[in-house]
């Protein structure tokens, strides 16, 4: 049996003790899980999933909290303190991740967030966070088509839009037309694929292209209008502001899934809103 430390281990009860039980660690021995964090019941035998990371005495134990992040994974974590070696971030965990000033990018600072990926360190074999994100993308050319659904996290802003992180593996882009709501690093969306450049890096729209969007989207708006009550006050006059903050959706998209539905006289324009046949 293989220990993944800083990822989910299903382990055995082997021992109950006072403070606890301790797990079938394989050749890593007997890994101890706290008495706050056993479960009600739990006896010799039975199997648990469960986290594996360091205590402040380097040794291996278990938790049943979930962490923020795990090993091989990128997120955007709080700065819960900083020292002279570093910084330490809120992952969930009763220890805080350590992020070593020569994995920072630019100096961290307390109640701050930052895009971080965690991983073990090989000389020390601690867990570790680095901000140093490009290091830590896929070379690998990404076997996506166009127009394929992907998630995504926010990471970066840049002059011509938002770099992402795609599928926690690749990374992305977002640019700055495409872009129709406030984005912050660290947020998760659904992103659209746009095209894979010959660099691998990924072109992405957080919107649907053509007209298999204006088709969803024609599908959202009929329900809504029947929602309510078969009359919209919103019309091709209103806000592209409260159309996005309603639906999600560009003024654009707007417009065309109401010809879409005016073409099919599914729905009637009156002068002050829209109204369903």
């Amino acid at each position: 049996m293989q220990i993944e430390l800083g990822k989910y281990n299903q382990l055995e009860v082997v021992k109950e003790v006072d403070f606890g039980v301790y797990l079938n660690g394989g050749e890593e021995g007997e890994i101890l899980l706290p008495k706050r964090y056993v479960p009600e019941g739990c006896k010799p035998g039975d199997v648990l999933n469960v986290f594996i990371y360091l205590d402040n005495e380097e040794r291996l134990i278990a938790t049943t909290l979930q962490p923020l992040v795990q090993v091989g994974e990128f997120a955007c974590l709080e700065v819960a303190w900083v020292n002279e070696f570093g910084a330490f971030l809120d992952w969930g965990l009763m220890k805080d991740l350590f992020v070593p000033f020569r994995e920072q990018k630019m100096k961290m600072q307390k109640g701050h967030r930052y895009v971080i990926h965690a991983h073990v360190d090989e000389e020390s074999y601690r867990i570790m966070a680095s901000a140093k994100i490009e290091r830590y993308l896929s070379k690998d050319m990404p076997d996506y088509e166009p127009g394929q659904e992907v998630e995504v996290m926010v990471w970066q802003k840049t002059d011509l839009g938002y770099k992402v992180i795609v599928e926690n593996r690749y990374g992305g882009l977002v640019y700055q037309n495409e872009i129709f709501q406030p984005l912050q690093p660290g947020m998760k969306l659904t992103a659209y694929v746009r095209q894979v450049r010959e660099d691998g890096k990924i072109d992405l729209a957080l919107q649907q292209d053509g007209q298999r969007k204006v088709k969803d989207f024609s599908d959202v708006l009929l329900q809504f209008i029947k929602e309510q009550g078969g009359y919209t006050t919103l019309n091709d006059k209103s806000a592209a502001e409260i159309i996005y903050d309603t639906f999600g959706v560009s003024k654009k998209t707007f417009k065309k899934a109401v010809g879409d539905l005016y073409k099919k006289r599914l729905v009637v324009l009156e002068e002050g809103g829209i109204r369903l046949v």
